[in-house]
Formats: C-alpha cells, structure tokens, sequence
C-alpha cells in the first residue's frame, strides 16, 4: 500500500511536469536544502546507492533536480529522463554527463541556475519508493563567473519550493560546523517555524573535533524537531576518487556508529539506510494527510480548467456546415455584451474603476454638473459693459425703467456659454460607448481577430452615424434658449421681484453696518463719557449715512424718474474729427441698474442651466445611448451575416488555437490525477 501510495504520487508528478509542473498543485514531496559542500549530493547518492551526481567546486547543482526512486524487483538497474522519455541509462556514468548537460543546456555554462527541473527516474532493488528533489546549495559569496547576486537567486529558489506547505523540509548540515550558524536550518525555521515538516541530517560526523560529539543535536536537545535528526557518515574524497564501492560505504558507515562510544547506543537510528527508510515512512504518512486536500483542489482546478476551455467556443459548433450558427451565435454573443455593460449587468464588471452605464452615469452627474457649476452667470461681463448696454438700448433718450433690451442683450452670450460643456457632455458618453464596444466580447471571440475587428468597426460606424444627430439636437437646445427670452418663467423674479430681493438685502446690510458701527464705538478707548456713549453712538451713525429720500421712499423711485436722479450723462468733443469718447459718471442710480441688471442674468442663467443640466442627458440617452443599445443586433447581423465573409471572419488566430489545446490536454491531466487520487482513497 505504501508503495503504491507514493507511485500514484510519481505519476501525477510526471503528469504535471508534462504540462509544464505542479505549480497549481502542491504535491507532497521531500525538499533537500543545504549549504554547498555540505554533504548533499552524497547524502542522496547514499541513499540511491549509486554514484551518480555531477562533482565538481562551486555550484555543481543549478537546477532542481525531482529525483524519483523506484523499488524494482528485477536485478537491473536504469534511469530514465523525462525529457528522454524512450531512452533508458543503465550505465550511471552517462546519468551523471546527461544532467550536466541538461544543466548547461538550459541553465548555460556559466555557473548561473534556473527553476526548471530535470526529472530522473532511477528504478533498482536496493532503494525504497521514495521522491526527493535536489536544490542548488546555498551561497553567500559569488566565486569565479558566477553572477554577483547567485546567493539571491539561489534562496529565492529554495524559499519557493520549502515555503509550500506541503513540502518535507531535508536540512542538511555539516557536524563539524557550529549548528547554530547553519543556513540550512535558518531557512528551515523561518519557513516552518514549529518544526513539524523539517527533518535534520547531521553529515561529516566522522570529522569532528577530537573528544567532541553531536550527541545533544541527535538527540534533539539543541534544536528540536518533531522529525528530528539523522546522522550519516559519507564517502570522503579519498573514497570517491579510489571509486570506493556503495556497498562498502555503508558497511563502513555501520561500524563507525555501532564503535562510537557516543553514538553506539543510537546506532540504529543513525545511517543511510535507517534515513532511507525514515524519510520513505514520513512521506507516505504525509502524503495519505493530503490526499483529501488534493482532491479537493483538483475538483477546484477541473472546473475553473472547464470554464477557461468553454471560452474558447463550443465543440458543438465545429466544422464548417455550422459556420452560419457559430457567426450568429457570436454576434448575438458580443450584442449581448454590449449591451449588459451599459446596464450593468456584465459577468465581467470592473472592481477598480467606473466603466459601461455606470461610467456614463458618473458623467452626466459629476462631470457634466461641475462643468456647469463652473460657469459664473455673469463671466465676461464688466459694470462698464452693463451700463454701455443700458445706454445703447435707450438711444437719446432717458429711460423711466431699467430697459428689456439691455437684459436680452447681455443674458444671451451668457447661455451661449453653456453649449460648450453640454457637447463635452455628448463627446464623453460616445467616447464611453466606444470603448465599451472595444472590451465587449468573450474569449470565444477573441479566437477569430478578423471577426472581432469587424464586430467592433460595425458598432464604432452605428455609434459615429449617431453622434451628429446628437450633437445637433443638444446644440438646437441652446439655441432654442438664446432664441426667446421668457421674462414670464415662473421662477424668473422679475424686475419688481429684483428690486424687493436688492431693498431687502440693503436693509440687512445697513444693519450690519449700524451694529458694526456700535461695536467699534464701544470698543474705542476713548470713551469719556460712558452713560452718553450708545446713544451718541447711534445718533452718529444716522448723521453720517449718506442722505437718502424721504423714509418712506424705496428702491424703485430711483428707477420711475430720471430727472431725480443724481447722475448726467454728458458728451465732450474731443477734437474737430469724428472720434468721440462718451464719459459716463457713475452714481447711486447707475450702480442700483447695474446691480439689477446682474441680478437679472443670475437668475434667468440658473434657470436656464437647470433645464440644460436636465435634457442634454436625456437627449444622449435617447438619441444615442438607447438607440445604439436597441438595434445593435440588427445592424451586426445585416452587415456580417453574410456566406461570403464567413471563411474570412472565422480564421482562427494561431495562438489561440495553441491556448485551446492546452487548456485541453491540462484538463485531461487533472481529470486523470483526479481518478488516480479517488482510487486510492
């Protein structure tokens, strides 16, 4: 059962990798992690017992190596590659030249790595069903032609595999060195911070310190793992070069724990073969923990895998007697889209920013509101223009009430002001629509790029054919404005309204004044006579108004007789010539017209701009935003659906096709993992 557990593990491995690797899937799996020279390689070559790893200084291991060990009951002994599938290595020699040149093949022969793995399958009698992967050793130093930051490549690489949490953590770590400077052991503790998926090798227990031991860290007294720790006792160099034999290393590992005086009461659990067995122990429980976790996820990547392959069309629509209903059900598909992005209702609605109807929305409220708003009702008018305007509309003579003329006159330039702002508005909304139409489709679409510029030229010509009419409509509203002044409008105050709404405000501000007035009296120090100061005060501030009429007397006598007045208009000739300049002096009754007059515009303007801020939408809606979203159905299918151009529109881009494939053939990877894992449990 074990062994069939840890198969069904390499095979979905192989399968993964065959698709381009298991970073969607977190397989159980046994990560070597150590630093260069170590003891690494040979702890793994121990464990294979074969000399098989390339050898060298520097870093020798530069690319993941996914190490997959099969118990074989025959007496042959081979390897495999997966990238050399049909061929099988029975001389470990040409195993240890393949992975260098594999290594120099992709990773270069520059001492740099790469995250792309070499999968090696080693089937002998003398090894348990066990799934290592082998990392570069970690460096601090760059050394030769190494790239200068090959340390921060190297640990992102470990960080990546041993940060999953499905991962065993192998940390190997030389004896002789101080244990608490190991880096090995750091990362582990950093990644797996309570120490239940680490399991520590002890290496070059044979070359410590006379009298010193590493009893305590094997006995987990020094740094405690729930897995705990393993000595071994490798090859040394000695013995790699007089090509000492996997049999005798281990017969020799054996007797050094077994005579220890430190070691000899643990030395059964001390050793290659005892590592071997242990780590093919571990990962078994491990994998039987996570099986239902893989089917879970599995069932999760199959569906998500369905939904991206439904993308890329139907297979119901293959063949070329269904082109005719693959292009109407693309163009119904893509009108559909269209049209659920201005209402709202797309699949595919944007969480970062405003976009289809509600971008449109966000326009004629904000964009367009403040656009308005920030017209000032008298802008480019001047006290000058205005009584300019008074006295032109009056010709020689005196007029009794502020003229109709000069209002008409001056209001008129003022509305024109909004027509700017409210074709903006329009542009804005054909520009939101457009862009609408270009994000609008599925990836089914996507597939065929001559169809989809097609698609989206027939809306962009339905859209532009829309814009002129709407454009002329909103600018026909401004000119209907400008073409009749209503001095009747129901909110128009009028000019008796005008001068009520100014005496009021005068009054109110003579009060101001008279209070402002009182306050700086009192507060003045110079108050001799204290009882008197209020009343003094008062009478003052009456003495030093300017003299008004009569009390009764109110605003509009200054506007019933000229004659009353205390302002003349009067000519000087300049010279003989024809050039005149009129001087016209200001006085109270100028600056109360002028007052009026402004008022006047004010309020006939805001009047005006709250019917422009409330039909120019409505005028986009339906002249172009409704009647685009109403018929464009109709006017994709009238001009695409046609026999002739369904060859042309239907050729698939290359890329896609690839895309499709693919998603194809990784939903039959999951699809068969998935049945793997369901037989198991």
């Amino acid at each position: 059962m074990s062994e069939n557990t840890i198969n069904l593990i390499n095979k979905i491995q192989d399968a993964l990798a065959s698709i381009g690797g298991n970073e969607a899937l977190d397989l159980p799996q046994i990560i070597t992690v150590g630093e260069q020279s170590s003891g690494k390689s040979s702890v793994l070559e121990h464990i294979v017992q074969r000399d098989f790893l390339p050898r060298g200084s520097g870093i020798v291991t530069r690319r993941p190596l996914v190490l997959q060990l099969v118990a074989s009951n025959s007496d042959e002994e081979y390897a495999e590659f997966l990238h050399l599938s049909k061929q099988k290595f029975y001389d470990f020699d040409r195993v240890r030249e393949e992975i260098a040149n594999e290594t120099e093949r992709i990773a270069g022969n520059n001492k740099g790595i790469s995250k792309q793995p070499i999968h090696l399958k080693i089937y002998s009698k003398n090894v348990l069903n066990l799934t290592l992967i082998d990392l570069p050793g970690l460096t601090k130093i760059p050394v030769g032609d190494q790239p200068h930051d090959i340390d921060v490549q190297i640990r992102k690489l470990v960080t990546d595999y041993v940060s999953k949490q499905n991962s065993i953590i192998l940390a190997v770590t030389p004896a002789n060195a101080d244990i608490a400077n190991s880096d090995s052991l750091k990362l582990a503790r950093r990644m797996d911070p309570e120490g239940v998926r680490t399991i520590g090798v002890l290496t070059k227990l044979d070359l410590m310190d006379a009298g010193t031991n590493a009893l305590d860290v094997l006995l987990g007294k020094a740094f405690p793992l729930k897995l705990g720790f393993v000595g071994v006792v490798n090859r040394s160099q000695q013995d790699i070069i007089t090509r000492k034999s996997m049999t005798d290393a281990i017969n020799s590992e054996k007797l050094f724990f077994q005579s220890h005086p430190a070691y000899r009461n643990i030395s059964e659990r001390c050793g290659s073969v005892y590592l071997s067995k242990q780590l093919h122990h571990i990962l078994v429980n491990h994998i039987r923990e996570r099986l239902p976790d893989l089917r879970s996820k599995l069932s999760s990547l199959i569906g998500q895998t369905q939904h991206e392959l439904a993308q890329y069309g139907d297979p119901a629509f293959a063949g070329s007697i269904h082109k005719g209903s693959l292009v109407l059900k693309l163009l119904t598909s893509f009108a559909n889209e269209f049209v659920s992005s201005i209402d709202g209702t797309s699949h595919s609605i944007s969480t970062k920013e405003l976009s289809g109807g509600a971008r449109i929305y966000f326009i004629f409220n904000s964009v367009f509101g403040h656009a308005l708003d920030s017209i000032y009702p008298c802008a480019n008018i001047t006290n000058e223009d205005i009584r300019t305007a008074i006295r032109n509309s009056t010709g020689p003579r005196c007029s009794l009430f502020v003229p109709e003329a000069a209002f008409d006159l001056l209001v008129r330039p003022q509305i024109k002001l909004l027509e700017a702002p409210s074709l903006r508005c329009v542009d804005l909304a054909f520009e939101e629509l457009s862009k609408i139409c270009h994000t609008s489709g599925s990836k089914e679409i996507t597939r065929f790029p001559k169809l989809h510029v097609k698609l989206v030229d027939v809306v962009s010509d339905l859209l532009q054919e829309r814009l002129m009419p709407t454009s002329s409509y909103v600018e026909s509203l401004i000119a209907v404005e400008c073409a009749y002044i209503n001095a009747n409008h129901p909110d128009f105050p009028g000019a008796a309204g005008a001068l009520a709404e100014l005496e009021r405000k005068q009054k109110e501000n003579e009060k101001l004044n008279r209070r402002k007035f009182v306050r700086q009296q009192m507060n003045s120090p110079k108050r001799t006579q204290r009882s008197m100061s209020i009343s003094s005060n008062a009478s003052s501030i009456v003495q030093q108004q300017p003299q008004q009429p009569q009390s009764k007397e109110s605003l509009l006598n200054y506007f019933l007789n000229g004659k009353d007045a205390k302002s003349t208009a009067f000519v000087n000739e300049a010279d003989d010539d024809m050039d005149k300049h009129i001087s016209i002096s200001t006085s109270t009754r100028d600056d109360k017209e002028v007052e009026l007059i402004r008022y006047l515009i004010t309020a006939y303007f805001n009047i005006v701009k709250r019917r422009i801020q409330d039909l120019v939408p409505k005028a986009i809606m339906h002249l172009l935003v409704n009647f685009t979203r109403e018929s464009v159905q109709n006017r994709l299918v009238s001009t695409l659906y046609r026999e002739d151009l369904f060859d042309e529109m239907l050729y698939e881009d290359p890329a896609i096709a690839s895309e499709r494939t693919r998603c194809k053939v990784t939903l039959e990877v999951y699809r068969s993992a998935f049945s793997l894992i369901n037989e198991a449990m």
